[in-house]
């Protein structure tokens, strides 16, 4: 079986948990004896001998914009550093969809995946010039990034047209289906769900050190938030949890590592609140750096207000850190040894956090028993369920020509 995957980055070139399950997904369908070409929109350095490797970058296309439809203002790239197609990020997910037509002409495939809204584009015009299954992937929505408010009406219609042109729609967890049948008003019986794994290959878990090891020999707690600085990911609640847990354990630094447009507010907000001497800025983190903090940290906090899945809370346990984690994610779906909280439930987060930091025994169980766990989580198992639903969907198509 040949699979054409269209998927917007892929590591060590990501921002994010997309990917991540990306790099996981097509490494364990390689491994199940599926083909798979992976499309990505630009050449970057990448080494991965598991798929074939594609860049749509210099593709021949007409490029459409946002202001003015279809105009040919740029048939190659690379003039301007950074820019791919267009001179926004609508144009640039429209031009890879079109320049994705060129690619599907000269390779051969029987399913077609697309990964979130960025790569949906793509995947439409490809089955429009080669009539195959369409699977669409979706890691989030834009109700999810918005955190419901003011969703963008360019990137919902995008979403929209994605689940009406595809055969199948793959959801990262129940809580995912639930949004795309409530906000989208599409068929129940057109989605499915795999939820995400991680694959220990891809850490480092040898002990380290950091200058946060350092903090805790002078006899300080570490509270983590990981993840972008928006809205979604409540930077805001953790920063109120922070306020209430030191009223009890003064004693307590909060790492928050990433970044993103709510940076500055969180900025001013610790300010106000009188804590800014307790919250260490860390920026986006990938590998060894990654691995440190998580390391050295007493608990991970995950208060997102709405989280499709939540990869980090994996990777958290993996590593050996206890975890709490809204339950407004996937991940809580398959979670059992993690503390859970409603994301707006200031006052029980802070508890729970004060508990776990106070009492030894509830932190070693939550981390044996959460690191046992997770390793049941793998992309393994994800990769088969997405091998059935090709199989399903050509085996429909078989019927159909019949």
């Amino acid at each position: 079986m040949k699979v054409l995957m269209f998927g917007w980055e892929f590591p060590p070139h990501n921002s994010g948990g997309l990917g991540v399950a990306c790099r996981g997904l097509v490494r364990s369908l390689s491994r199940l004896g599926v083909e798979v070409t992976f499309v990505l929109p630009k050449k970057v350095a990448v080494t991965f001998k598991e798929c074939k490797l594609l860049f749509a970058e210099g593709a021949p296309v007409g490029v459409w914009s946002v202001e003015s439809g279809i105009e040919p203002y740029r048939t190659s790239v690379g003039s301007e550093e950074g820019l791919l197609y267009g001179r926004s990020l609508l144009e640039e997910v429209h031009a890879y969809g079109r320049a994705a037509r060129a690619i599907a002409r000269r390779e051969e495939f029987d399913v077609i995946h697309a990964h979130d809204w960025l790569s949906f584009k793509a995947g439409m015009e490809v089955r429009a010039v080669k009539n195959r299954p369409l699977v669409v992937h979706v890691h989030a929505t834009e109700f999810d990034r918005s955190g419901g408010i003011n969703p963008n009406g360019e990137v919902y219609k995008i979403e929209q047209e994605g689940f009406t042109a595809a055969d199948l729609i793959v959801t990262v967890s129940e809580y995912t289906k639930q949004v795309i049948i409530s906000h989208y008003q599409v068929d129940p019986n057109k989605i499915v769900v795999a939820h995400n794994g991680i694959d220990r290959e891809d850490y480092d878990l040898s002990p380290g050190t950091s200058e946060l090891h350092e903090l805790k020999k002078r006899g300080n707690k570490i509270v983590l938030f990981l993840g972008r600085i928006t809205l979604q990911k409540g930077p805001d609640y953790f920063l109120k949890m922070a306020k209430k847990i030191l009223d009890f354990i003064p004693n307590v630094f909060f790492v928050i590592a990433g970044s993103g447009d709510m940076e500055p507010q969180i900025i001013r907000q610790a300010i106000a609140l009188g804590i800014a001497d307790r919250l260490l800025f860390a920026g986006f983190l990938r590998g060894e750096e990654l691995a440190e903090v998580y390391r050295a940290s007493d608990i991970y906090v995950m208060p997102s207000v709405s989280e499709p899945f939540g990869l980090t809370s994996l990777e958290a346990l993996l590593h050996g850190t206890p975890a709490l984690i809204s339950k407004q994610s996937g991940a809580s779906e398959v979670l059992g040894h993690v503390l859970k909280v409603d994301f707006w439930d200031i006052d029980e987060a802070a508890n729970k956090i004060v508990t776990l930091l106070r009492e030894k025994p509830l932190a070693r169980c939550l981390k044996v028993h959460g690191q046992s766990e997770v390793t049941a989580h793998s992309w393994a198992e994800t990769a088969k369920k997405c091998a059935g639903y090709y199989e399903q969907l050509l085996g429909l198509r078989a019927l159909q020509t019949i």
